[in-house]
């Protein structure tokens, strides 16, 4: 005999596309419906790309019919279409002009050091610049950036959280609210409150950008953030061999799921830089993610090699960019800020020609929106 929970647990199998968790898990089953065999589930989702749904939809069916259910009605509740070009979007932070999401399908790749350095590269330009470090259980930004036995303040409110400052940039982490080497055991709500809070309880300034460093892969952390703020840009850090270039590949059918514009790739562990002689090796290879990069219609933004300066600096406090800016990683992170500020000035080019219900006039045929 079919119950509804032989139905649950069938449906704890079906993953929500390009993410890791499944749709019980997300809570987007709102109602399953059994009677004399006949089937109903309502399902509603964040996200009104066709191709989800269909997919969505398809995999359910598979997996019910296989049960022995003899009639299956299935409803996919999607967010209503915009009435213009321009939906209106949540923004729990509305005083900074632009969030850029730095992201990776996998640990270990050098997402937060790209953050920290990215961050301070802009801040060197003349932006005024925020670094909100969302790896809520590999909280690495404080000690990269010197920071790793500082508190931060309260506001005269009592309430409030006033930013940690480093280099010329705001900075805000679960890492220097608790204790060093302290584990956070969240379930995903939690987690997902916890990054609402990093928004709405810091006093942030009025930034030009906030740059986001984000946990790894493919959950929670990633769909609260975009249902959070109106993401401008996405950037997905990898390394050349091919397992991570595969989980790249996921981060970046994510911002497009998203409707994160891609401002590019940052190929870290780009070959080795031997600190004696200067030579460069290719330990890992070097230049593979250009392959990724055309695939989505975006570019490399730099490629950073494995230079000991950079690890030790983020070990030490002092970020290569600030404390060696003639080096080639300092100066590989400088071009890509700059590539990113550019990036910045076509996605408000684009918003603003879709305010206007006109095309822009140059040709922004790389931007995801």
């Amino acid at each position: 005999m079919i119950t509804q929970d032989n139905v649950l647990e069938i449906l704890k199998t079906v993953i929500y596309p390009n993410f890791e968790k499944d749709i019980v898990s997300f809570g987007f089953v709102k109602n399953i419906t059994l009677h004399q065999e006949k089937l109903g589930i309502l399902l509603d989702i964040p996200s009104s790309a066709p191709e989800v749904s269909k997919q969505l939809e398809e995999e359910i069916r598979a997996k019910v019919l296989s049960l022995g259910v003899k009639e299956f009605h299935i409803d996919i509740k999607t967010p209503p279409k915009p009435q213009s070009k321009t939906p209106s979007i949540k923004n729990l932070a509305p005083q900074i002009k632009h969030f850029i999401m730095i992201s990776s399908g996998k640990g270990g790749v050098g997402k937060s050091t790209t953050s920290a350095n990215i961050a301070i590269a802009l801040a060197q330009q003349g932006k005024k610049v925020g670094l909100l470090d969302a790896d809520v259980y590999g909280p690495n930004i404080p000690r990269m950036l010197g920071l790793n036995t500082a508190k931060p303040n309260v506001d005269s409110s009592g309430k409030r959280l006033i930013p940690l400052k480093a280099f010329g940039v705001e900075m805000m982490s679960m890492g220097v609210l608790y204790e060093e080497g302290q584990s956070l055991i969240w379930r995903g709500p939690m987690l997902m409150r916890a990054i609402e809070q990093m928004l709405t309880d810091v006093v942030w300034s009025a930034l030009d950008i906030l740059v986001i460093d984000m946990p790894p892969g493919t959950g929670d952390a990633q769909l609260s953030m975009a249902q959070s703020v109106p993401v401008s840009a996405g950037i997905t850090v990898t390394t050349p061999q091919q397992v991570s270039l595969d989980d790249s590949s996921r981060s970046l059918d994510m911002f497009v799921k998203l409707h994160i514009p891609i401002a590019g790739v940052i190929e870290n562990m780009s070959g080795f830089i031997c600190p004696n002689c200067g030579s460069e090796y290719d330990i890992f290879g070097k230049g593979t993610s250009k392959i990724l990069a055309d695939k989505y219609q975006t570019k490399i933004l730099a490629e950073i090699p494995l230079e000991p300066k950079v690890r030790e600096g983020g070990d030490t406090g002092k970020p290569i960019v600030f404390f060696d800016p003639e080096s080639f990683s300092a100066k590989a992170y400088v071009r890509a800020s700059l590539s990113l500020i550019e990036f910045l000035k076509r996605v408000e080019e684009e918003k603003l020609a879709d305010n206007k219900n006109i095309q822009p006039t140059q040709d922004n045929s790389h931007l995801h929106s």
